[in-house]
């Protein structure tokens, strides 16, 4: 963008709406049941908090490569700018992974995450710098542009109410799935209702215990109790069967009076089994398979490997694509690539790395020296031969 179209985007007026999108982003949704949905109150489910642990970690574990292409080579580009803030970390306070994790799990609760690019005065990217999506409200500029007003913060918690404008192209701005194309909407937001109903199952089981609603039986009298009568029962039972020192004393009864058990179980009210159903909900809400977030009810360890497999192929990687696709259109010029590689999740799985390794150097596709470069051993002065199954070793 020119210098002119940059100052005249910092200052034209923002078209005006009925509703600001980017707070309706944020701001609590309300389902069918009259409750409310935002990110905060998601966080409590844990099947939530499972999820977006699960797709933002995994994410920020990958490694992160640079390359210059030449023709039909390419180089990692040790010194770019990107390579220099994946190595060293893309601000002061996080290092690249608690960067990748938090911008993965802002756009997952929020629909959007934020990051400012900081430049030097030679116009190279020295800080990636988050900017929580509820200090943001966005405008869409005369110019067909996108304008994020930012509320800075002097603390962790307070704000100078100072507003600064930047542009388009000043910012990272991941994004869930868009209405309008030009803001993410959370999946919260879509399947509020799911979201709601599973928070008030968590609530009446809370309440259940907290409130001791499951009684162990009931004493029953032939004829009605007075008010004096319906008293000193209740004196005599706190005196004698209640509190730590009467623990499994005997309850003298009186007047004909009798014992009932009750049976009443949260089985009993299908409680266990509409949480079970919702921890399914939830997971399918993010494409996570249920072993992945600790639901081991239908995982077995013959699928175990089955199950990551999907995990990496139907759930990080359309993540994996968002994050280098708006990280190439910021940060990366004709000629480099970056590639965010998602044989990174092998580092846990020796036997399956190892066995890769193996093809590829029979099958002429790698060197041994270029095994051990990647598994980050030096090269050995005889190991820079293509092998070819039947080859002398």
């Amino acid at each position: 963008m020119g210098l002119l179209r940059r100052i005249a985007d910092r200052f034209d007026p923002p078209e005006q709406r009925a509703a600001d999108p980017s707070w309706a982003a944020v701001q609590g949704i309300h389902s069918g049941g009259g409750s409310s949905v935002d990110a905060r109150l998601a966080e409590n489910l844990g099947t939530v908090l499972a999820c977006v642990n699960a797709i933002s970690g995994a994410v920020a574990t990958l490694p992160v490569y640079v390359y210059r292409r030449d023709g039909a080579h390419r180089d990692i580009a040790h010194d770019h700018d990107l390579m220099r803030l994946y190595r060293n970390g893309p601000n002061e306070q996080q290092t690249w992974a608690d960067f990748a994790e938090w911008i993965i799990a802002s756009t997952l609760l929020r629909g959007n995450g934020l990051a400012e690019i900081r430049t030097d005065n030679a116009g190279r990217a020295v800080e990636l710098r988050p900017i929580p999506w509820e200090h943001v409200a966005v405008h869409l500029l005369p110019t067909g542009r996108l304008a994020y007003d930012v509320s800075d913060a002097t603390g962790v918690y307070g704000g100078t109410g100072r507003v600064r404008r930047l542009l388009q192209g000043e910012v990272i701005h991941l994004r869930d799935r868009s209405d309008d194309g030009l803001l993410g909407r959370s999946r919260l937001q879509r399947a509020a209702a799911v979201v709601s109903n599973a928070h008030n199952i968590q609530a009446f089981s809370e309440a259940m215990w907290h409130n001791q609603a499951t009684p162990q039986g009931v004493l029953e009298h032939p004829g009605k109790l007075s008010p004096d009568a319906l008293r000193n029962l209740r004196e005599t039972i706190d005196q004698q069967v209640t509190g730590t020192g009467n623990a499994r004393r005997n309850l003298v009864l009186e007047e004909g009076m009798s014992w009932k058990p009750v049976s009443l179980s949260a089985e009993d009210a299908e409680l266990l089994a509409s949480r079970r159903f919702t921890v399914e909900e939830l997971a399918r809400l993010y494409q996570v398979p249920p072993p992945i977030i600790g639901d081991l009810s239908h995982g077995t360890f013959t699928n175990s490997e089955t199950v990551g497999r999907w995990f990496a192929q139907q759930t990080l990687s359309q993540w994996i694509a968002k994050l280098e696709a708006e990280l190439t259109r910021r940060l990366l010029g004709d000629g480099v690539e970056l590639e965010i590689d998602l044989t990174g999740m092998l580092r846990g799985d020796p036997e399956t790395r190892w066995s890769s390794h193996e093809i590829a150097v029979r099958s002429g596709i790698l060197t041994p020296n270029e095994v051990r470069e990647a598994e980050g051993w030096n090269p050995r002065e005889d190991a820079d031969v293509f092998q070819t199954a039947g080859a002398d070793n």
